[in-house]
């Protein structure tokens, strides 16, 4: 069973000028004359962390981390303006550019994936290869199932916990409501909406592992949760079944597909549509894994797919 490499420091970081509002944290780590790959976290609003370069054999690969704008050491940090899907696809494509890489391996999990996905549909001969966990899909039927029509029935009180935090006004309409009370003018009841956002996040992705905590919301928490709850109520800024539908430019790119059985963050439902939209995929389903990426089976499975791409090449 394998493990994460050995703990390393970056050799180079960065804030990318964007010719506008946003700077975007870039550093990069491992070989320089290695394989370049890009790791893409999830969210969105999330970061990357130390532990996201340790998938990746630092002799074999040029490992590139980059905090999508207004996560992580980015900045501004949690700003919304200028911060839309394309936006970030252009940042990827700007830092490869940066670099002067040919081509490079695409690694994501979750929404990260999602981005993967998308940035290999624009540019399909700047993708050396794609490692996908966790398939995220951006359809509406993956809202209804986060929000109220699928999940909610497993975790029916903190499912209710989470409604405390909706105005009635909202109706039947819980993605407005929460986009309206998160930015809130008042500011406990955005707090309070915040904190219930991500506890049913938590409670969902973690299951039974799930810690709740008093701790109150923090500022930066409010940001990272607007910033989320602008993506979802935008759509992702794509239109509804674009990436199955956009899958036909994929089939020359090596990709791996792994998945959790248990994922209820992310059904595996998502991951066999897509493994049907690039049947040339190797899929690979956990019986024991979730959604997040850790426990053995989830690393040994993420690390075995970098270790045989950089075989391939």
């Amino acid at each position: 069973m394998k493990t994460l490499y050995p703990e390393i420091l970056p050799f180079h970081t960065s804030l990318m000028e964007t010719g506008g509002l946003h700077r975007v944290y870039v550093e990069q780590s491992g070989n320089p004359a290695g394989i370049p790959v890009i790791f893409l976290h999830g969210g969105p609003c999330s970061g990357t962390k130390p532990d996201h370069r340790r998938f990746f054999d630092p002799e074999r690969y040029h490992i590139i981390l980059m905090d999508q704008r207004g996560c992580g050491q980015s900045l501004p940090f949690g700003e919304i303006q200028g911060n839309t899907t394309q936006d970030l696809l252009d940042d990827m494509e700007r830092i490869r550019q940066q670099l002067r890489i040919e081509q490079w391996l695409l690694f994501g999990g979750s929404w990260g994936g999602t981005l993967a996905l998308l940035y290999a549909q624009q540019h399909p001969k700047r993708v050396l290869a794609m490692i996908l966990r966790g398939v995220f899909l951006a359809r509406q039927a993956d809202m209804d199932w986060f929000l109220g029509k699928g999940v909610n029935l497993i975790y029916p009180q903190q499912w209710q916990d989470f409604l405390s935090c909706i105005p009635a006004s909202a109706g039947t309409d819980l993605l407005q409501g929460l986009y309206d009370a998160v930015f809130s003018d008042d500011d406990e009841a955005a707090r309070r909406a915040a904190k219930q956002w991500q506890a049913w996040g938590g409670q969902v992705a973690l299951g039974n592992d799930y810690q709740d905590s008093d701790e109150a919301v923090s500022d930066q928490a409010l940001k990272q949760v607007r910033m989320e709850v602008h993506y979802a109520k935008n759509a992702y800024f794509i239109a509804e079944n674009q990436i199955l539908e956009n899958c036909a430019a994929l089939q020359d790119i090596p990709t791996i597909i792994i998945h959790g059985q248990n994922d209820l963050t992310c059904p595996l439902e998502a991951g066999w549509r897509l493994h049907q939209a690039l049947p040339q995929a190797r899929y690979i389903v956990l019986p024991n894994a979730g959604h997040v990426a850790r426990g053995e089976e989830m690393i040994d499975a993420l690390v075995s797919a970098t270790d045989e791409m950089a075989r391939l090449f």
